[in-house]
């Protein structure tokens, strides 16, 4: 059984270590890409503190659609460019959004999220997905989130077949 090490006093750089510690033994071994994104999820949802939504969207026919994830039910499918997500992902880089309420186009899944962190999902140079975390609190997330969650990503790309769940 694992069990995810909470850090609610540790420092964010603390927080990021910790979890991509946890993260890789917990994908060792391991390559299917769902069970992958739901245990990512599931780390991420337990281990961040003040997050209200965390999960994967994947690409599938041009657009990003719904993953593993752990929180409120979710918008199934996003457009690329639209919202923080889409624009995440067009971009291809990580956006830190203080304020979704301030954000052009934001698609609201949740009205009681009030910030998110969105961190593309590259390999071998191809757009598979994005990783979205939700916060109830404006601000919650930084530079050294999006450090973390990157690396965080990095981990879970590494480990995991995603043939079958993005084009």
């Amino acid at each position: 059984m694992f069990e995810v090490k909470t850090t609610a006093v540790a420092s964010k750089a603390e927080t990021y270590r910790e979890l991509a510690a946890q993260l890789g033994g917990l994908l060792t071994d391991e390559t299917n890409g769902l069970a992958n994104a739901a245990n990512t999820a599931a780390l991420l949802y337990a281990g961040l503190g003040d997050v209200n939504w965390a999960g994967f969207y994947f690409m599938r026919g041009g657009e990003l659609v719904l993953g593993p994830f752990q929180g409120k039910v979710a918008c199934v499918r996003l457009q690329l460019g639209r919202g923080v997500c889409g624009s995440a992902a067009e971009k291809r880089t990580t956006l830190v959004v203080p304020d979704v309420e301030k954000f052009p186009g934001h698609v609201a899944c949740d009205h009681a999220s009030r910030s998110e962190i969105v961190v593309p999902l590259v390999k071998e140079g191809k757009l598979i997905g994005v990783l979205d975390v939700d916060s109830p609190s404006r601000a919650r997330f930084d530079a050294k989130d999006a450090l973390g969650l990157e690396t965080l990503a990095d981990i879970f790309l590494l480990h995991s077949d995603l043939s079958h769940l993005a084009d």
